[in-house]
């Protein structure tokens, strides 16, 4: 860390993400040739690409002492170019104490690097963790049409892959009881 002359300092955090559902991406950047009145114009793409992020990805952010959390979700997100409602998401500090784990969301005008401080630099005192916001309630008017339109067939994949599961198991059931009372001998 180093210390400016207004008595603020900045620092470098570590955020891990644990994030479960897919983020958005903006359009690539490809472009298309196209004859306007006479003259050739390029025109952008104008689909987002949602993806995954992999388990785990860390990212180390260079911030002040009155950089906010919800800045460091902004940057971060500005980092891997993610065009998502920052409202989606949520700090979470996480440590252990007296050999038990904890995880507490962070509000908006708290500052990671301030509390990094205090916590002195193991990790296992305090990390954070970029999660989704986990509110109870469901916002659907900060995602976008292609996002809900993932969203329903992912549960339409998920109820198929369950329908096709209970009839599996239905199946195998009868067939043990068919077997069952096959090897019954009838009396007489």
């Amino acid at each position: 860390m180093s210390i400016n002359r207004d008595g603020t300092y900045t620092g470098f955090i570590k955020v891990q993400f644990k994030l479960a559902r897919p983020v958005s991406l903006p359009p690539p950047r490809k472009t298309t040739l196209v004859q306007d009145g006479g003259w050739l114009q390029y025109k952008g793409l104008k689909r987002c690409t949602s993806f995954y992020l992999p388990k785990d990805t860390t990212k180390h952010l260079h911030i002040s002492s009155q950089t906010r959390v919800r800045e460091v979700i902004e940057a971060l997100l500005n980092k891997f170019t993610v065009v998502d409602n920052p409202a989606k998401f949520a700090l979470f500090e996480r440590g252990e104490r007296d050999n038990q784990m904890y995880q507490r969301k962070l509000s908006d005008d708290e500052r990671p690097l301030r509390l990094r401080l205090c916590a002195g630099p193991s990790e296992q005192v305090l990390s954070f963790v970029l999660k989704e916001n986990e509110t109870g309630e469901v916002n659907w008017d900060a995602f976008s049409l292609p996002e809900l339109s993932n969203f329903l067939r992912i549960l339409q994949r998920e109820e198929e892959d369950h329908v096709r599961q209970i009839a599996q198991r239905y199946a195998i059931a009868r067939q043990k009881i068919t077997e069952a009372l096959e090897n019954i001998s009838t009396p007489g």
